[in-house]
């Protein structure tokens, strides 16, 4: 039985299927950026793109989505984009976290402290960035910025997609 994770990723599968939801009152097909940034990366590592979905800042509507997303048995992983900050709007993360089975707090505070000495210095005490597992699938909530969505997707989550999934398969 394997026991080092070196080891379980060797057994885990060689791609992930993954759908992303961009939340933005104000991004579209054309200017979402960071939407975009995270398809490129999960192709460039050869993963499987479902779907890629804008969405209002509507707890309702991204709740639906979301559902609608965890019940596609062939969806191992949902890249949530946008809508994770302080801001009276920003609904995120209260309703991609009502989802959860598990949380990965780890996700969220090791995110914060590579923003912190990588990129946006005190800014990232307002990154409410969250990941956790609902069933058989993956969620992760990353902030809106190009740069927060590329510091995530190439430092925390491609290296552990894979295994990840491989976990929640067992």
């Amino acid at each position: 039985m394997s026991s080092t994770p070196t080891e379980h990723k060797r057994e885990a599968p060689s791609f992930v299927n993954a759908s992303i939801v961009t939340v933005s009152d104000t991004r579209t097909r054309e200017n979402d950026k960071s939407g975009k940034r995270i398809v490129e990366l999960l192709k460039n590592a050869g993963h499987t793109v479902n779907d890629h979905i804008i969405l209002r800042d509507e707890a309702i509507l991204l709740q639906q989505q979301l559902e609608e997303m965890l019940a596609d048995k062939r969806v191992d992983v949902i890249l949530i984009t946008g809508g994770t900050g302080i801001a009276a709007r920003d609904i995120t993360i209260e309703t991609v976290s009502s989802l959860f089975d598990k949380e990965l707090p780890g996700f969220g505070e090791i995110f914060r402290m590579l923003s912190y000495t990588e990129d946006i210095g005190s800014s990232a005490i307002m990154s409410r960035a969250a990941a956790g597992t609902a069933g058989r699938t993956a969620l992760f909530a990353i902030p809106g910025s190009i740069g927060a969505v590329t510091l995530a997707m190439e430092k925390l989550i491609l290296p552990e997609l894979q295994h990840i999934k491989q976990q929640l398969n067992k």
